[in-house]
């Protein structure tokens, strides 16, 4: 039997955007993937990946974002899981340090495809160093802080970009009810709806 086309495989994903205040200026954790990763490959990124089978069998408390129905845990996991990889931090132990913001599936055509789920952390919640980065994997180089008015400057994948622009609006009005947009493709073209 041969192996399927990941291109035809759209898996779930979770990414973490952790902001923290630096000299009275917001700033986003953001690092590089590498020239061979077959994932945008030179992009800069807020840390993340695909959901495991694992992490649905994680402890999470207190998943109860109606949104991402029965794959809550899963991806509350996996953020956490793969934030720890990717950058050596912590975040401290539950889900309502997460607020999940943006929902983006990965167009056709491409060598990898993610139903990504996106989440808002405050530097606050990390449990360790938020500077220290000496435990992460060598999957994100370049890990740094950096102001979300200048992360715009960063070679970013188009989606990031949008996601840059809804965290913007998020610190604007911090308290409004807030509706993830969800960004997918369907018959040829992309569209935008509310969750």
């Amino acid at each position: 039997m041969s192996e399927p086309d990941k291109s035809k495989i759209i898996r779930d994903a979770a990414t973490v955007i952790l902001l923290r205040e630096i000299s009275g200026a917001p700033h986003v954790l953001m690092g590089q993937r590498g020239a061979k990763a077959a994932f945008m490959p030179n992009k800069y990124v807020f840390p993340g990946g695909a959901v495991d089978e694992a992490d649905y069998g994680r402890k999470i408390a207190g998943v109860a974002d109606q949104r991402l129905q029965d794959k809550a845990t899963g991806l509350y996991a996996a953020a956490l899981r793969e934030l720890e990889e990717e950058t050596g931090l912590c975040l401290q132990p539950q889900t309502q340090a997460l607020r999940f913001v943006f929902r983006a599936i990965t167009p056709p055509g491409r060598p990898r495809r993610f139903d990504a789920r996106f989440f808002v952390a405050s530097a606050d919640d990390i449990a360790n160093d938020p500077d220290d980065f000496s435990a992460a994997c060598d999957e994100l180089s370049h890990l740094h802080w950096i102001a979300l008015g200048e992360a715009r400057t960063l070679a970013l994948p188009f989606i990031t970009s949008v996601v840059l622009s809804e965290v913007e609006a998020l610190l604007r009005t911090p308290d409004a009810a807030h509706k993830a947009p969800f960004f997918y493709h369907e018959d040829g073209r992309s569209h935008f709806a509310l969750l």
